[in-house]
């Protein structure tokens, strides 16, 4: 209330709480706060009282002890130790007056304060169980929990599942496992409750030694009421920045850091507050300062501290930007000189806690990760995230990625697809997986939430794909399960609401999305084979484990997605097993994995010496794709001349045509041991054959074959023999492909040719020259296995 004079306003604050507690039919009323020596009790600081006047201290004011100035031309009085604030906000009383208060209190409301000088272990318990009480009662279970937990208890997480709440120092799925807890790690949900502060309403200095492992979560939390209305005090993360909240009744203060926190490494925090100034200091740096609102000054402290989560808090939406819970380790507490023990009553502060994990720091502490690799850590082991372009124990070993594989703890990010699959979406996912469960690919509209989605992920040995257009998940599985450790070739189409999907031979299928709307915006970044934080993807997709295996191909709208090179960042990405990691085209010459095997594509920057060789096993093949060589084979006049050997009866030599499998091609190759040409300039086959010498060619000997077209005329020579000619039909002159050139076979050849050939070349050649100018680079092998021999 507010009292007015001729020069001053007082605020009286006049708070006189209890808590009550029912155990066991007992009704004991206590305060949560306790007594230490030469401190107030619990009861004692309830009966604070808190008032400010207009004017300035001096020998005129009306304090009786001591006098603070305020903002805004106001002061406030306050009193030495031993003595309290009156309620007429400047008078000072003894202690013992304030005890003869709550006695006479206790009198005439019949019950018995207890002083915490005097709870014993039995008052201890009772004290664990309000909390039990309180936070049991927020959740129900919606069916009987079947699950033997021990020690702990059976209860329900997020997707419906039975899961076991392990009390303190019980760890794994059943609570079997004893685990002292030195350290404490928090996993999100769990946290640590100890008794409320004791004598820091008006001044606290807290240091927090701390190990993140995610941007957001809650690190402590002491306050007034479990609904944070009135006064408390939290340190929690935000965006990767620490933020210190605090409020003395009378308006929020924020402190925020102007960095953010280390993730998956020891961060160091200093947090000072007296009355309403406050600042911090986080890893030493530079301390950013800042200032409640209003005239109050002083904090009420009755509930329990909580470190890691929210325990039993409710109201966190109206005064905190995140609920969520703190992800990583805790190694050390100190508020003003008291510094907290993580073990459990008696022994150690804790009275309370749901969830918490030993902090696996061994490791870490000894063999700290290599080349920027982060650390973290599980229930009973430590891991290190490699950056990309690193592998090993400790990221210790550098390494060329080719072929990407995923770990379980892997993960690629890219640029978000944003509007490009608003309307359709084509996926093609080439694939081997070693799991089970897995996410193969995620993106999403927000980081935390449902909204629009696309997910693709291993399920029981199924391949789920999963959508949000933004009014309903819809979810398309394939018939029957993949075999492990094959590669599998996945196919996504969504055209608006429409989605289809067929994994190998497997059955199509399609499905509907619900709702009204039939497009999708994707803004965030794209994940493949696993997320860094599976809290922020949506609880419809089934999975919460990243992709075991290897993913060669991903092609998305018909652009293939450079899976390694176009990544923004990436951890712990391997290479999996496959002829490319050798580099067996050489340097400056990609690879392109087809399932085990694999093709060259050389760019306009290949080029040859004289003696270029190669040799080709009937499904390798070289694909030419750059200027240079298509000019020349688009051309009106075109000249191919090589040198080959062969023991081969039949195979495609060389290859061009269209993407779109229409009329225009150009194939050579073999066909009974003779060389055969056959091409389409738009107005039907024409085929050249030699077999003027009687013999076939493929007896093991070097020849050289020469091909050449003038508009329709055409002509073939083997070595120094006759030249056979041909004209082509119709009047069309022009050779139109643009598949680039393949040499020695494609990736499908029966495709290609039209069942004319069923396999690719075997055998060798060299110096293959275009049009007597272009000599084609042919030598990629980095080991004899590919080489021909002369």
């Amino acid at each position: 209330m507010w009292m007015q004079g001729a020069d001053r306003v007082a605020t009286i604050m006049y708070d006189f709480r209890l808590s009550l507690l029912v155990t066991n039919a007992i009704i004991i009323v206590t305060t949560v706060d306790g007594t230490i020596d030469g401190e107030l009790s619990a009861a004692e600081k309830s009966l604070q009282f808190e008032a400010a006047f207009q004017g300035r201290c001096g020998h005129d004011s009306p304090c009786q002890q001591l006098c603070y100035e305020l903002h805004d031309g106001m002061f406030e009085c306050d009193c030495k130790s031993g003595f309290s604030l009156h309620e007429d906000g400047y008078s000072c009383i003894k202690n013992d007056s304030v005890t003869d208060k709550i006695n006479e209190f206790e009198r005439d409301i019949g019950l018995t304060f207890v002083d915490s000088n005097e709870i014993d272990s039995e008052d201890s318990v009772r004290f664990v169980k309000h909390l039990d009480l309180q936070t049991t009662t927020s959740t129900s279970s919606p069916a009987l929990c079947e699950r033997k937990c021990g020690d702990g208890a059976c209860t329900f997480d997020s997707r419906g599942k039975q899961t076991c709440r392990c009390p303190f120092s019980k760890t794994g799925s059943n609570c079997q496992i004893t685990n002292p807890i030195r350290y404490p790690r928090f996993n999100g949900r769990s946290w640590l409750a100890f008794p409320p502060l004791r004598g820091a309403y008006k001044h606290v200095q807290i240091s927090l030694e701390f190990r993140p492992e995610s941007w957001d979560g809650i690190l402590f939390l002491a306050a007034e009421r479990d609904d944070l209305v009135g006064d408390f005090m939290a340190i929690l993360l935000h965006n990767g920045f620490l933020e210190f909240r605090f409020d003395c009744g009378s308006g929020l203060g924020v402190v925020k850091s102007e960095e953010t926190v280390v993730l998956n490494q020891w961060n160091t925090l200093s947090v000072y507050r007296h009355r309403w100034d406050a600042w911090i200091q986080l890893n030493r740096g530079k301390r950013i300062s800042g200032r409640s609102k209003g005239l109050f000054s002083r904090i009420t402290f009755r509930e329990p501290v909580f470190i890691g989560g929210r325990g039993n808090t409710s109201g966190l939406a109206e005064r905190f930007p995140t609920d969520r819970g703190f992800v990583g380790c805790v190694r050390l507490l100190q508020a003003n000189d008291h510094r907290y023990d993580f073990g459990e009553t008696p022994a150690g502060d804790t009275v309370k806690s749901q969830g918490v994990e030993e902090c696996s720091t061994d490791k870490c502490t000894r063999s700290p990760c290599q080349h920027g690799g982060k650390c973290v850590t599980t229930s009973n082991s430590s891991l290190c995230l490699c950056p990309l372009g690193y592998t090993g124990d400790l990221c210790e070993t550098k390494l060329d990625l080719q072929v990407p594989s995923f770990n379980g703890s892997s993960y690629l990010r890219h640029p978000a697809l944003v509007d490009s699959a608003l309307s359709w979406l084509d996926l093609d996912i080439v694939f081997k997986t070693q799991s089970t469960d897995g996410l193969i690919l995620y993106e999403g509209y927000q980081k935390y939430g449902s909204a629009d989605f696309i997910s693709v992920y291993m399920i029981d040995g199924h391949v789920e794909f999963t959508f949000d257009l933004g009014t309903g998940t819809a979810s398309l599985r394939s018939p029957w399960a993949v075999s492990l450790d094959e590669w599998h070739r996945l196919w996504i189409s969504r055209t608006g609401k429409l989605a289809v999907m067929r994994v190998d031979n497997q059955p199509e299928i399609q499905i509907m999305s619900p709702g009204a709307f039939t497009q999708l915006s994707l803004p965030l970044s794209m994940y493949i084979g696993g997320v860094p934080d599976f809290d922020t993807v949506p609880i419809q997709i089934k999975v919460r484990t990243s992709f075991k295996g290897c993913i060669q191909k991903i092609t998305i709208n018909e652009k293939p997605l450079e899976i390694v090179r176009g990544a923004l960042s990436g951890a712990n990405v391997a290479n999996c097993p496959h002829p490319c990691v050798a580099k067996p085209c050489g340097d400056g010459v990609q690879c392109i994995p087809i399932f085990d095997k694999y093709k060259c594509v050389c760019d306009k920057h290949c080029n040859s010496s004289d003696g270029d060789q190669v040799s080709f096993d009937g499904t390798s093949f070289v694909h030419y794709i750059g200027h240079e060589v298509h000019k020349r084979i688009t051309d009106g006049h075109l000249d191919i001349n090589m040198r080959f050997r062969t023991t081969a009866l039949s195979g495609l030599i060389l290859w061009t045509g269209r993407t779109d499998r229409s009329a225009d091609y150009l194939a050579l190759g073999l066909q009974d041991g003779r060389i055969e040409v056959t091409y389409d300039l738009g107005s039907g086959d024409t085929v050249l054959r030699y077999n003027t010498t009687g013999l076939p060619i493929n007896d093991g000997h070097w020849h050289r074959m020469r091909f050449t077209r003038d508009e329709r005329l055409s002509a073939l020579t083997i070595d120094n023999g006759t030249k056979m000619i041909t004209i082509s039909n119709g009047r069309l002159k022009q050779l139109n492909t643009n598949t680039g050139l393949y040499l020695g076979g494609t990736e499908d050849v029966e495709k290609s040719t039209g069942k004319r050939y069923r396999k690719g070349f075997v055998g060798c050649i060299s110096d293959f020259i275009l049009n007597t100018d272009y000599q084609v680079k042919l030598s990629w092998s980095t080991g004899t296995e590919h080489v021909c021999i002369s």
